[in-house]
């Protein structure tokens, strides 16, 4: 069997709103895969300045990459009457 470029693994769980953003960014960006959407977002975190430290105490869950308002909004355009 071939060597694989890339022998680490990363399981993530996302919401269907987390995941949705996503796919809607990658596409915009024309991303080959989601693969390697997650690659180039990482890579921009990593090389941006002024993030975030996790405190004591904090839980994954914590984290999300749509803010709670964004959510809200998504919620509000999607029930249309």
């Amino acid at each position: 069997m071939a060597e694989l470029e890339r022998p680490q693994r990363l399981q993530i769980m996302l919401t269907d709103e987390e995941l949705g953003a996503l796919e809607n960014w990658r596409f915009e960006r024309r991303m080959p895969s989601r693969s390697a959407a997650v690659r180039e977002l990482l890579r921009r975190g990593l090389a941006s300045d002024g993030f975030l430290t996790a405190g004591a105490g904090v839980k994954s869950q914590d984290f999300g990459i749509i803010s709670p308002d964004k959510k809200a909004d998504a919620r509000s355009s999607n029930s249309k009457p």
